[in-house]
């Protein structure tokens, strides 16, 4: 009879070789983004990140395979963490209650993520597109507002109708304030919180 002594070991060893690997994945990103904020795009070279997060060139080359695989995992990972600002709301009784709770904290993901904002939404680095794949994962990241439009349609706030329209309109909504914001044209979120609002009330269900 095998005894499962040594499996314990060898997926110990391979949790903690997955922790240390997406630890420096994310030391990566952290260090890419904050040269795209601080020094442009054209500092997003492998020899240049390599230096900064003290790791070899051949290292970011395996992970991200070359530049655009670069800006796209920045992509995706600028989505993630707009996805776990959301996920941090706690849960409401009311739905509609939780579905006005999750605006702030929309805006405070944009507002505290400069850099990944900047190219999840300003094309901050020239020429790069993102794949179908990515635009369709990075809109995922979003479906905890799908949800909450739902659960707003059952309990009878909203018109009944497809969840994902009035999320992307309230999504255009909150972009377009963000976007004078960041460019200070607004001075603070009493416009973003106007037009979310006004897109919402766009689609109360008549009592």
């Amino acid at each position: 009879m095998t005894s499962s002594a040594p499996l314990g070991l060898q997926g110990a060893y391979l949790l903690g070789e997955r922790a240390s690997h997406d630890e420096l994945r994310s030391r990566l990103l952290d260090v890419a983004v904050n040269l795209l904020v601080t020094d442009g795009p054209e500092s997003l070279t492998t020899r240049r990140i390599a230096s900064e997060a003290g790791c070899t060139t051949t290292v970011i080359y395996t992970m991200f395979g070359n530049r655009e695989g670069l800006a796209e995992a920045l992509y995706l990972e600028g989505f993630e963490r707009f996805r776990r600002f959301l996920e941090a709301v706690p849960q409401r009784r009311d739905p509609f209650d939780y579905l006005t709770a999750l605006g702030p904290a929309y805006r405070q993901a944009c507002l505290s993520e400069p850099g990944y904002y900047s190219l999840m939404f300003e094309r901050a680095i020239p020429g790069f597109e993102p794949s179908e794949r990515a635009r369709t994962l990075a809109r995922a990241a979003l479906n905890i507002l799908d949800r909450a439009i739902a659960d707003c349609i059952s309990a009878g706030y909203l018109v009944p109708t497809q969840p994902r329209k009035i999320a992307d309109a309230l999504w255009a909504a909150a972009q377009g304030a963000i976007s004078l914001e960041r460019a200070g044209h607004l001075r603070d979120g009493r416009t973003y919180e106007a037009v979310t609002t006004a897109t919402i009330c766009c689609y109360l269900a008549k009592k």
